[in-house]
């Protein structure tokens, strides 16, 4: 096995560098084509022989890790030339001849960490580290454990992508302009989490020093040496011209990443942290930032019309939202969690009274639940996600018609929400504008249906990026578009 193992050699520069890094987490980020699939897949090799070594390597969802040309494709082609390397794909898994298992799993959801509970996992990887969340990555840390002698590792690999967690994470690495420091790639830097934030230290003793009062209690409870509770972080950038194999086969791979457009050739080929890809998000990345300071509206909407929309939910579905507008800019909001049918009438009726919006101005979805409000706030404006597109529109139903006009509106800076409310909370502490720019993520567009309507994700695809959870907000968000697309209607008296 050894002679066979030893064909699979990494190149210099990025591979080289990562495989031999002696950092306890290796994230490696950097340009397309660069090689950090195969990094990847070479890690567990190294330790294949050892009894009781095996690992995981994680993808967010199981078609991604089956799809043609994915990660079960090129782990086939890597470990083909092994001798005793047994594949069992309806296991997702390869038993080498020392027993040694090496298994593909995928979290979709958050729940699903909670299947590695009590498991003891010496070698674990993320592919796509910025398509899992945080919570998943450090709950799986702790199930990064070992008893054959190797110590424990988690390596991962990932894209450029600005509004990730992992951003913040590697931080120190990356320059203000975006593009990782040359001089600090592959550098070691230490860490230890308290309540959710990093004390970070050039050394051990350093990490130690600061955070001493969350150490100390485990080191006196436990006996185990201070040095055993931090962890060793390196974030290694990494560019295509390393991966010398790839442009000898593909040379036209380069070509294809150097014609694209100015901020995914940025991403893509350069590997610029700052630069959101956008290729079929409906709302841009900087220009949805953007809504949290278009300060100008307040003058542009001072003469408009109130309205609200809502995104309705009754006990055990998702949040009820509420949002006021004068025209495009957000003036009040409401969010009840698991409400009763008196409390989503009374909630709507009391903003309307509040901010004298009259009730032919609210929209409310009538999908499922939604259909509770027809009939308790007369005049109100049903919303049928399912619905047909108006005005002879190109697209697949009204739903993916508003996404593709309000992404338009923001993209033009349309829209506006004031700080004093962007930074409410929304729920659990997060603020109203983070939850917007998380759900924001996972409004994309679908391929055109067969008569070439445009369209968005099914919203079971849309969950996916958001732990199985509905983008309540931004479906509320681009209900503000369905009044411009239908007549006027008059407006009625209503007393308090």
């Amino acid at each position: 096995m050894a002679s066979k193992i030893n064909k699979i050699r990494p190149q210099s520069g990025y591979q080289e560098m990562a495989l031999s890094s002696q950092a306890d987490i290796v994230i490696g980020g950097g340009s397309a084509g660069v090689g950090k699939t195969w990094t990847l897949l070479a890690e567990p090799i190294k330790h294949s022989s050892v009894k009781g070594f095996g690992g995981v390597i994680f993808r967010r969802t199981s078609p991604m890790i089956r799809a043609e040309g994915g990660l079960w494709d090129a782990s086939t082609k890597m470990y083909s030339v092994i001798d005793g390397v047994v594949p069992r794909r309806s296991l997702l898994e390869w038993q080498f001849i020392s027993g040694v298992r090496l298994k593909f799993s995928h979290l979709e959801y958050e729940k699903n960490v909670y299947d590695w509970q009590g498991s003891e996992i010496p070698f674990i990887g993320f592919d796509e580290l910025t398509h899992f969340t945080k919570k998943m990555f450090f709950y799986l840390l702790s199930r990064n454990r070992s008893t054959c002698g190797i110590k424990p590792y988690v390596r991962a690999t990932c894209n450029p992508d600005p509004d990730s967690w992992v951003r913040e994470f590697i931080d120190w690495w990356i320059g203000d302009d975006g593009y990782p420091i040359p001089e600090r790639c592959g550098v070691l830097r230490y860490f230890i989490v308290d309540n959710d934030q990093y004390i970070w230290g050039d050394t051990i003793d350093e990490v130690t020093v600061k955070a001493w009062h969350v150490i100390e209690p485990l080191v006196k409870q436990s006996g185990i040496p201070s040095h055993n509770f931090v962890k060793s972080l390196t974030f290694i950038g990494g560019s295509i011209f390393d991966n010398k194999a790839l442009l000898e086969v593909d040379p036209g791979y380069l070509a294809n990443l150097n014609s694209q457009g100015k901020e995914e050739k940025s991403r893509l080929l350069d590997g610029n942290w700052n630069v959101k890809f956008t290729d079929n998000d409906i709302y841009d990345y900087l220009k949805f930032k953007d809504v949290f300071t278009n300060s100008y509206c307040e003058h542009l909407y001072k003469n408009s019309e109130m309205s609200i929309t809502t995104d309705i939910a009754l006990k055990g579905s998702d949040k009820l939202v509420v949002f006021v507008w004068k025209g495009k800019m957000m003036v009040d909001f409401e969010v009840v969690d698991k409400s009763k049918g008196d409390v989503v009438i009374s909630t709507i009726k009391n903003l309307a009274y509040r901010h004298r919006v009259p009730f032919s101005r609210i929209v409310f979805d009538n999908d499922g639940v939604g259909q509770f409000v027809d009939g308790f706030i007369e005049d109100a404006r049903e919303f049928n996600n399912g619905g047909r597109a108006l005005n002879d529109e190109n697209y697949k139903n009204l739903k993916s018609q508003c996404f593709y006009k309000s992404g338009d509106a923001v993209t033009r800076g349309e829209y506006y929400i004031p700080p004093h409310l962007a930074n409410r909370p929304y729920a659990d502490g997060v603020t109203l504008k983070a939850q917007l720019l998380k759900e924001r993520k996972a409004i994309k567009r679908a391929k055109p249906d067969y008569d070439g309507k445009m369209a968005v994700l099914p919203k079971h695809e849309m969950k996916v990026f958001l732990d199985g959870k509905s983008p309540d907000l931004m479906d509320t968000f681009m209900m503000c578009e369905f009044l411009d697309l239908v007549p006027d209607a008059p407006e009625i008296e209503y007393s308090h």
